[in-house]
């Protein structure tokens, strides 16, 4: 048996997967104040839906994969360890000059963001490696054990080194990691050579510092996390989500935190990937996983899900560079909790803030009194009161509404309805814009990709979307409302080694190619040696970071052969840079010589079978055949079909507008859009109009 669970902003999810390969799924509320509460609670209720205690269903577990924003949250809201950072001697302002980008480069009224190490915890070491690995200066250790007293003084709980050219020769860091080892025993350090081998020395030594500073408190929680379940009865593996779409045992991700920061959304583009494939058979799929707090948007383009290292937490420039490969997704303050508003102005916006868990929508009966989307959705009609979550919560309608009158409606005029479809559009429009920035800037054409919809509230405006993208289909998978969790289910041990060795097409040396892919094959193979052993599958793919000669940037390409050892591969690899290059940029400059300045292999260890997952059939009462009152834009108020998800038949036709529904989620079909259910379970919707 093995269980999956995503720990969001407001539902923790469960998947249970049981020895007979049928799935069940469970959800309930986050509890933010100790979210591994929320863990143990998800169970209890797993545990009382197969009629045993949790200990007992624990004791049946091998696996358990868990998916967590804990690392995220401690960046945002700045409750990481006291860290330092530790520089090459003339060097200390790395983390201060950035990259030298900026959001709006007239506009002069805002502060210079504070670098996230302060200056006063930077220390400078005298030392010098040269570009090409050289020594320039040789490391003064008594200076590094000065250094390591003053730390010990300032009751320092992480440190960070990263030292120029130390892609090129990491023997002075290594040393000052032993160093640091023996005079700050207990401490944990961050080499930034080992930790991230990129050419860019602040995206270095930023990742480093982040991993340094989320040590202590990631393995606290980690270690506390195991020691729980442990204690509940559960004896098997435990993994956690990695921001790159893979997983890693818990004790890995205590000694690299920095590969779990955007745990959570990584994973529902693998479950999207699958239901593309295998429901419309399409390789290139929009996935929008809608949660209580965040609307996540990723993508599967020709079959691949891509990854950026332009990754920053907050606003690009003046947030907090990551500088380490995650999946792509853009995050914007638009889910299910979303708080709806309206300004001095008299006009209407919907989020960033949400009210989460606690006190969560005015319609839980919690405290809240500022109406949400999932209030705007309830008065529409869309949500049944009675049946939310299964029945297990009972939403309140009429406090919905009048919060929604007051706080919305009456400021702008309009009547409660009106107000609540209007709240519905500002979300969609936000929901849009995140769609639109991450497709056209990985050169992919809304109108030709499936949409995905994923989370418990991705079907209340999905077909609304869909039709503004021009999207001709949207999928809602049964075990959509908890995509990352059956991503993570059906996810891969996974880990990436990389190379920061700089190579040219015009004068290019094929040995010391070869070398540094022979490197990075062997760190693979002990992976899979070792963590990935007892594997059913093992795989290993190449990619590097290249560029045009004159540009500044880099993109990524995959190595499909897996070496470059003669011109003819080499002129393969020039082939695949070119069209990469075209996807992305619409142009292609087959002149220019192409530089390589990283190297990568990534390695993947699956341990489940291919076959996605099989839901346990419903045994709750039918709800089907009935209808109630529902609000469209296009038709005011109407009397519109419910259908139970599990109960319509495989290739039915269902013409909106109807509403289908499950313990879990809704999926409202708009008038103009029929749906059909596939043989995995899925829900197909396509738009009539633009077929």
């Amino acid at each position: 048996m093995q269980f999956a669970i995503d720990t969001g902003g407001t539902f923790t999810d469960l998947i249970v997967k049981g020895d007979d390969g049928i799935s069940h799924m469970f959800k309930v509320p986050t509890t933010p104040a100790d979210t591994i509460v929320g863990v143990l609670a998800v169970l209890d209720a797993a545990a009382k839906a197969f009629g045993m205690s949790r200990s007992d269903l624990l004791a049946r577990g091998s696996l358990l994969v868990h998916g967590t924003t804990h690392a995220i949250n401690a960046v945002i809201t700045k409750r990481t360890a006291r860290t330092a950072l530790l520089v090459t001697q003339g060097h200390p302002d790395i983390l201060v000059l950035r990259e030298g980008g900026r959001a709006e480069p007239f506009n002069f009224r805002y502060p210079y963001p504070e670098p996230y190490i302060p200056k006063s915890l930077t220390f400078e070491v005298p030392e010098r490696v040269r570009p090409d690995g050289s020594v320039l200066m040789n490391l003064d250790e008594q200076a590094v054990i000065d250094i390591a007293a003053k730390l010990k003084a300032q009751r320092i709980e992480a440190v960070a080194v990263c030292l120029l050219w130390s892609i090129a020769n990491g023997e002075h860091e290594d040393r000052i990691g032993w160093l640091l080892e023996q005079h700050l025993p207990g401490i944990p350090v961050t080499l930034s050579h080992r930790l991230n081998p990129v050419i860019r020395e602040f995206r270095r030594a930023s990742s480093a510092a982040i991993d340094a500073s989320l040590k202590p408190m990631m393995a606290r929680y980690l270690l506390s996390l195991e020691g729980r379940l442990r204690e509940a009865g559960f004896a098997g593996r435990v993994l956690v989500v990695t921001s790159q779409a893979g997983v890693i045992d818990a004790k890995d991700a205590a000694a690299a935190p920095i590969h779990i920061v955007n745990s959570g959304p990584s994973m529902a583009p693998i479950a999207g990937r699958y239901y593309a494939q295998r429901d419309e058979c399409s390789d290139t799929a929009i996935v929008a996983d809608t949660g209580g707090t965040t609307y996540d948007v990723s993508l599967v383009r020709r079959g691949r899900i891509p990854t950026s290292r332009e990754t920053w937490i907050g606003p690009p420039y003046r947030g907090i560079m990551l500088g380490f490969p995650w999946v792509d997704v853009k995050s914007v303050g638009a889910g299910g909790g979303s708080i709806a508003w309206v300004d001095t102005g008299g006009l209407l916006h919907v989020g960033p803030r949400s009210a989460g868990a606690d006190p969560g929508p005015v319609a839980y009966g919690r405290g809240g009194t500022e109406p949400t989307v999932t209030d705007a959705a309830l008065a529409l009609g869309y949500l049944d009161a009675s049946y939310f979550l299964g029945g297990a919560m009972h939403l309140d309608r009429e406090r919905a509404e009048a919060a929604i009158l007051e706080k919305v409606a009456t400021p702008l005029g309009i009547d409660a309805a009106h107000a609540a479809d209007a709240i519905m559009a500002v979300a969609t429009e936000n929901m849009i814009q995140a769609i639109v920035d991450i497709t056209v800037n990985q050169g992919i054409d809304p109108r030709e990709s499936v949409l995905i919809g994923g989370g418990g509230a991705a079907g209340l405006n999905a077909v609304r979307i869909a039709r503004r993208l021009g999207c001709t289909t949207v999928l809602i998978p049964e075990v959509g409302a908890a995509l990352s969790a059956a991503g993570a289910i059906m996810s891969e041990l996974k880990n990436e080694y990389r190379s920061g060795q700089f190579a040219t097409t015009a004068d290019f040396d094929h040995s010391a190619a070869a070398s540094t892919l022979s490197g990075l094959e062997r760190q693979c193979r002990a992976f899979i040696d070792g963590p990935g052993a007892g594997a059913l599958e093992s795989a290993i793919s190449y990619k590097v970071d290249a560029r045009y000669a004159t540009q500044v940037w880099e993109i990524e390409v995959p190595l499909h052969l897996g070496r470059i050892a003669n011109s003819v591969e080499l002129s393969a690899f020039v082939a695949d840079f070119h069209k990469t290059h075209e996807d992305v940029f619409a142009f292609a400059d087959p002149q220019s010589p192409i530089e390589i300045i990283g190297w990568s292999a990534q390695v993947t260890c699956r341990f489940n079978e291919t076959d996605g997952l099989r839901l346990a059939p419903n045994t709750e009462t039918p709800i089907d055949q009935h209808s109630r009152r529902a609000h469209f834009a296009s038709l005011g108020w109407v009397d519109t079909p419910v259908r139970q998800f599990s109960a319509v038949d495989v290739g039915e036709l269902l013409t909106g507008p109807v509403i289908v529904e499950s313990s879990f989620t809704t999926v409202v079909v708009d008038p103009g859009a029929v749906a059909t259910r596939r043989p995995s379970g899925s829900l197909s919707i396509t738009l009539e109009s633009l077929r």
